[in-house]
C-alpha cells in the first residue's frame, strides 16, 4: 500500500468529519469556570495551537480551531499537528489571570509533553509567558523546543526571537497581522489589481487587526474604515492608520480623540456592508454568516479572525464571484513563525522573518489561485488541497502520519 493510499484510508470520506485525537473539558476547582482543550493531530510527536479566553467559548469552537491549526501547519510547512485551548470567561474581569493560570496548571502535562501554545483572543502573549515562567514550564512552546535536534540552541533562538522588534513593537505579536497584509497583497496580485487603487475596511483593531491595518496601508491599500468593539470609523480619503495604531488601547479600542477632522463615526456593524474592495474581519468568528452574506460588497475577503465566515457563507461568497482567503491561510504567520524559529529555519534578524512570511504567503496564495482556476473550486477547498500536498511531503520527511484535510468537511 502506498503512502497516499494509507493516508486516504486513514481519512474519513466526505460524509464524516475526522475525530480529534482527544478532547478535554476542564472545570476550574475554585470558580467552576469551564475550559476546553482539543488536540486534533500530532506530527513529530508535537502539536501547536493558542489559548483563548472569551465569554461563551465552547468545545465546538475550540475543536474547529484545532482543526484549523492542523491545516495551517500543513500550509506553511511548519512541523507539528493542530491543537487549541479555550476558557469560557471574560478576560477583562480582575480574576481572569488567576483562572488562566489555573487552566495552564491543569494542562501542564500536555504542555510539557507535546503541546506548544501561544496568545489568542483575550490572552496576551506576554501574560502567557509570565504564567509559564511562574509555573516553571519554560516557554509556552517548550514542547516544540524539546523536539528539536538541539533544545539548548532552539531555546537560544527563541529567546533571541522574542526580543526582535518590528516598527517599535514585538515582532512575535505583530507578525500575524503582517502575514494577513501579505496574503491580501498576494491575492490582489493574482486578481490583477493595482493596490494603490484599492480600498480596505477592517473589523477589529487588536493585535491582529491593528498590525494588518498598518501593513495593508504600507503595501499601498487605502484603509478607509476600521471598527472596534464600539463603533466604525471611516474616511473615504483614507484614515491615518499610523496615528490610530499608536493611540489605540491594549484591547484594540480606537482613541476617539485621535480622529481626524474628516473622520466619521458610524455604528459598529456598518463595517460589514461598507463599500470597499477588500474586507478583513479581524475580530470574532462567524461575523459573515447566512444572514448577512448577500450584503457583503467586498470583492476580496481575507479572514484575519479565526472562523470569521461560516462554511455556508464561504460557499455563498464564492457563488457570488467573491474570493475568500480563509483564516488558516491568512493568519497562519504567527504559529508558523514560532515553529520556523524554533527549528532554525529562518535567520536571527527581523527581516529574515518578514522575508519568509512574504515568500510563503506569495507562494501559497498563488497555488490556491492556480487550483481554483484548474478545478473550478473555491479558495477554501483549494487551500485544503495545497495543505494536503505539503502534508504528504512532510510525512516523508518526519516519518509520521498526519490526517488528510481536504477530504473532511469543515
Amino acid at each position: 500500500m502506498t503512502d497516499s493510499q494509507l493516508n486516504k484510508d486513514k481519512a474519513p470520506n466526505a460524509s464524516a468529519a475526522q475525530e480529534p485525537l482527544f478532547r478535554i473539558e476542564w472545570t476550574d476547582p475554585t470558580t467552576g469556570v469551564k475550559g476546553y482543550a482539543v488536540v486534533y493531530s500530532l506530527m513529530h510527536g508535537i502539536c501547536g495551537g493558542g489559548l483563548r479566553m472569551r465569554p461563551g467559548c465552547t468545545m465546538k469552537e475550540v475543536e474547529g480551531l484545532a482543526r484549523t491549526m492542523a491545516i495551517k501547519k500543513g500550509l506553511t510547512h511548519a512541523v507539528g499537528g493542530g491543537a487549541k485551548g479555550g476558557i469560557d470567561y471574560d478576560p477583562a474581569k480582575p480574576d481572569a489571570r488567576q483562572i488562566l493560570k489555573n487552566f495552564v496548571t491543569s494542562m501542564s502535562p500536555l504542555y510539557t509533553a507535546f503541546w506548544s501554545t501561544g496568545e489568542d483572543m483575550g490572552v496576551r502573549q506576554e501574560v502567557l509567558n509570565e504564567v509559564f515562567e511562574e509555573l516553571g514550564l519554560g516557554f509556552p512552546n517548550q514542547a516544540t523546543i524539546n523536539r528539536t535536534p538541539n533544545p539548548a540552541e532552539a531555546m537560544a533562538r527563541m529567546s533571541a526571537g522574542r526580543n526582535l522588534r518590528l516598527d517599535g513593537e514585538d515582532l512575535s505579536t505583530n507578525i500575524g497581522g503582517y502575514g494577513v497584509a501579505e496574503a491580501a497583497g498576494a491575492a490582489a496580485a493574482c486578481l490583477g489589481w493595482t493596490i494603490s487603487e484599492r480600498r480596505a475596511v477592517l473589523q477589529g483593531f487588536g493585535s491582529m487587526g491593528g498590525a494588518a491595518a498598518r501593513y495593508l496601508a504600507r503595501l499601498g491599500f487605502s484603509v478607509i474604515g476600521i471598527s472596534d468593539a464600539e463603533c466604525f470609523v471611516t474616511n473615504n480619503d483614507g484614515l491615518d492608520v499610523e496615528k490610530l495604531f499608536a493611540t489605540r488601547s491594549e484591547r484594540g479600542e480606537i482613541d476617539r480623540s485621535a480622529l481626524g477632522p474628516n473622520d466619521k463615526v458610524l455604528p459598529r456593524d456598518d463595517c460589514l456592508t461598507y463599500e470597499t474592495d477588500l474586507f478583513v474581519p479581524a475580530a470574532l468568528g462567524e461575523v459573515i454568516n447566512e444572514d448577512n452574506v448577500d450584503l457583503i460588497p467586498a470583492k476580496l475577503v481575507v479572514e484575519a479572525a479565526n472562523l470569521a465566515c461560516t462554511p455556508g457563507a464561504r460557499r455563498r461568497l464564492h457563488e457570488r464571484g467573491k474570493v475568500v482567503i480563509p483564516d488558516f491561510v491568512a493568519n497562519s504567520a504567527t504559529a508558523a513563525w514560532f515553529t520556523w524559529t524554533t527549528f532554525g529555519e529562518i535567520g536571527g534578524e527581523s527581516e529574515d522573518s518578514l522575508a519568509k512570511v512574504r515568500s510563503v504567503m506569495s507562494d501559497t496564495v498563488r497555488r490556491i489561485f492556480d487550483m481554483m482556476a484548474q478545478g473550478g473550486i473555491g479558495a477554501e477547498q483549494a487551500a485544503a488541497q495545497v495543505a494536503d500536498e505539503n502534508i504528504r511531503e512532510m510525512n516523508e520527511s518526519w516519518g509520521q502520519r498526519y490526517p488528510v484535510i481536504s477530504e473532511q468537511k469543515g
